[in-house]
């Protein structure tokens, strides 16, 4: 089975969503004190990141708005790099980034 762009711009505004909320209330310090909250996020990163991965070039041309390359390069980071992982940038990411991403997300009009 093919994923279609519509399928995997789901996936990413599923994991946004989620990592939106799972931070919801939540401080930075919660972050570092909550190891199971931070696995939870980076997974949610790595899902969107490989999902923008996966999503034609011929959508990333036309929403060029949306910076996939660095959405992708912070999913790779995660994954390649899992030792050295700033939980002030996951944060900041997940409080600031992902709001508006998520906006343009379900802006985005994807035919099947």
């Amino acid at each position: 089975m093919k994923l279609t762009d519509k399928v995997r711009i789901l996936h990413l505004i599923e994991a946004a969503t989620e990592a939106i909320s799972f931070l919801d209330d939540k401080s930075l310090e919660d972050l570092y004190a909550d190891r199971k909250l931070a696995l939870a996020l980076i997974k949610e990163i790595e899902i969107i990141g490989e999902a923008a991965s996966k999503i034609s070039k011929k959508l990333h041309t036309e929403y060029s708005n949306i910076p996939w390359k660095e959405i992708i390069g912070m999913r790779n980071h995660l994954t390649h790099v899992y030792f050295d992982i700033n939980y002030k940038m996951i944060w900041k990411t997940i409080k600031f980034d992902l709001p508006p991403l998520l906006q343009e997300m379900k802006k985005i009009n994807v035919e099947d």
